[in-house]
């Protein structure tokens, strides 16, 4: 029997529908499920999202989603760390100054983006369980400062800081300020607040002069 043309009512689905694309396997299939959570997160945000649309979009069987997570918080967590660059391999501008203040700049560019709505959708859901809130943390993974440990560490290399001026918590402090000003005051994040950061509190924690 002949195939049925298509009708005036049919809808077809448009040349890049993402239902129209293989499926993948392997790395391939994890950077189709993070791109696509964070596209959902992106255009319809971190309370209607569901693994069944991840799945759809990333062209994956929604049980091998919930195999390797349970729920949307740990899916929407790995994806927004896979969003971050490599904290190995941070810029080098060549002065402590100008690697913070890249370093900062950049975390500041991506939580204007779908990585910062992933980090509020995810602290409104775990924060009221402690064993969901370690494992938010513990998938966070913490690339910013681990960015900033690499960072100072040349800076102790090329002489501008004493190594004994590098601490936990010093390394610490410029992330949190600037998270602390992104969940109360919301995108974007003016470069005067990333600036005072460096000069007002990193750069004299280090026991280094405020820049210019």
């Amino acid at each position: 029997m002949p195939a049925r043309a298509p009708g005036p009512g049919d809808r077809a689905a448009p040349p890049d529908d993402h239902r129209r694309r293989p499926r993948r396997r392997g790395k391939a299939l994890d950077e189709a499920i993070f791109q696509a959570t964070l596209d959902e997160l992106d255009e319809n945000g971190y309370a209607n999202l569901t693994m069944e649309r991840v799945a759809e979009r990333a062209r994956a069987g929604k049980a091998s989603l919930y195999r390797r997570w349970p729920s949307r918080v740990e899916l929407v967590m790995d994806a927004a760390s896979h969003a971050f660059p490599d904290p190995s391999s941070p810029i080098d501008t060549g002065t402590l100054r100008g690697d913070l203040l890249a370093a900062l700049r950049g975390i500041a560019q991506l939580l204007s983006g779908p990585a910062g709505e992933a980090l509020r959708g995810v602290l409104s859901d775990v924060l009221s369980d402690p064993a969901r809130t370690a494992e938010a943390r513990r998938r966070s993974q913490g690339r910013g400062r681990r960015a900033i440990e690499l960072i100072v560490r040349r800076a102790v290399e090329r002489g501008e800081i004493d190594g004994t001026a590098v601490t936990p918590r010093r390394v610490e402090a410029g992330p949190a300020l600037l998270r602390h000003h992104f969940l109360f005051n919301g995108v974007p994040i003016p470069d005067e607040v990333i600036v005072e950061i460096v000069d007002e509190v990193m750069l004299p924690l280090f026991g280094c002069a405020p820049g210019p």
